[in-house]
């Protein structure tokens, strides 16, 4: 995997933007297999699609590319995305793509990481204020995709710190997270929050009160829940039960990496 632009391409637009667009897409045309299946190359779709850039022509996964300027590599915790409604209605009818972050430095890739589509969900969206009534899209309202709220286990790196990933472990890795695939849109906001709550804690293990502790921040999101502990503890089997956690004995857990 080369890790360079083929800074050639971009010689012949002004726009900052569209020589970033013709760069990374570039890039990713040439480098990038299907980090689900394995296929060795992924398709573009034509210009301007609403929903996706890339496609595996083998399992059909789609993916959309995001990109930014990095100095030190960091990957901040939002990512700029389109219009909010939009972004909202993808999520919720359960036809967003998977998503690819890629972070570069002086025409270098320092990052590129797969997020599979099952992580994301409403409360991660965050929505921008209205543009200006002066502005040419007056009142149009865009959003950010909050990251920095996606689970660890969600950011699978194919690149990481200037350093390729290998293939296997990367599609080991998102074979992993397909057990937490579901239709059910409200089943997989508790089941990401958790893991979230789960993340903050910075050591392996970690008790019931400690999870506990996040009732008032989960309220906030499902307001129409009140029975936040019971469904704390039901999340807590459930992903036990697909292998994110432990239980080691009454109120105790363990992270399993």
């Amino acid at each position: 995997m080369n890790l360079r632009f083929n800074t050639e391409l971009a010689d012949s637009y002004t726009s900052n933007s569209q020589k970033i667009r013709v760069l990374t897409e570039d890039w990713v045309k040439r480098n990038l297999y299907c980090p689900i299946c394995g296929q060795e190359m992924l398709y573009e779709y034509e210009s301007n699609r609403p929903v996706a850039d890339f496609y595996c022509d083998s399992c059909k996964s789609e993916y959309e590319l995001k990109s930014k300027q990095s100095s030190f590599g960091k990957l901040g915790t939002k990512i700029v995305d389109g219009a909010y409604e939009t972004m909202i209605a993808r999520i919720t009818s359960m036809q967003n793509p998977n998503f690819f972050f890629l972070t570069y430095n002086d025409d270098l890739v320092n990052n590129f990481l797969l997020i599979p589509n099952h992580f994301f969900t409403p409360s991660i969206i965050e929505k921008r204020k209205p543009l200006s009534d002066t502005a040419r899209r007056a009142g149009w309202v865009g959003c950010n995709i909050n990251i920095g709220e996606i689970p660890e286990s969600g950011k699978i790196y194919i690149v990481k710190n200037n350093v390729q990933i290998e293939q296997e472990k990367v599609i080991a890795s998102y074979e992993r997270t397909k057990t937490l695939q579901t239709n059910n849109l409200e089943s997989r906001g508790w089941i990401m929050d958790i893991l979230i709550c789960i993340n903050k804690i910075p050591y392996d293990d970690f008790t019931l009160d400690q999870i506990y502790a996040f009732e008032k921040e989960l309220k906030i999101k499902h307001p129409e829940n009140n029975f936040i502990k019971d469904k704390i503890r039901q999340q807590l089997q459930n992903l036990r039960d697909k292998g994110f956690i432990e239980f080691t004995s009454r109120g105790n857990y363990k992270k399993i990496l």
